[in-house]
């Protein structure tokens, strides 16, 4: 199995349940890992065998403008446009984080973690 992925890829947007979180917005960091099964060679340096996660940076960009008020419904739209564009992908894994939520009291980061298998 041949893991690519991208790590705290940091994005400012506005997602958000409520409306002050869609005004103000804030900072998100968010992961993204494809697995997939390659019998071809790698001796050809190209991009033909694997996962360009140059892609998976654009998709993950694209998604992130779309303000949504859950977070699952941004890495669900992050996972599909992933399969859409690499049909032999075997597993996905998408982690959104959102820095400072608005809580009564200090809160680092909540955490929403959507994980997709092929089998």
């Amino acid at each position: 199995m041949i893991q690519v992925g991208l790590e705290g890829v940091e994005f400012y947007a506005y997602h958000g349940f409520y409306p002050e979180e869609q005004k103000t917005g804030t900072r998100f960091l968010v992961d993204v890992s494809v697995g997939f099964n390659n019998n071809a060679p790698f001796s050809d340096d190209s991009l033909a065998n694997t996962v360009n996660y140059e892609v998976l940076y654009e998709i993950v960009t694209e998604e992130m403008q779309h303000t949504r008020k859950v977070l699952e419904t941004v890495a669900e739209a992050i996972m599909k446009r992933i399969q859409a564009n690499f049909n032999f992908i075997d597993t996905i894994e998408v982690t959104i984080r959102k820095q400072n939520p608005p809580f009564n009291g200090p809160v680092k980061q909540s955490v929403v973690k959507l994980s997709y298998n092929k089998q």
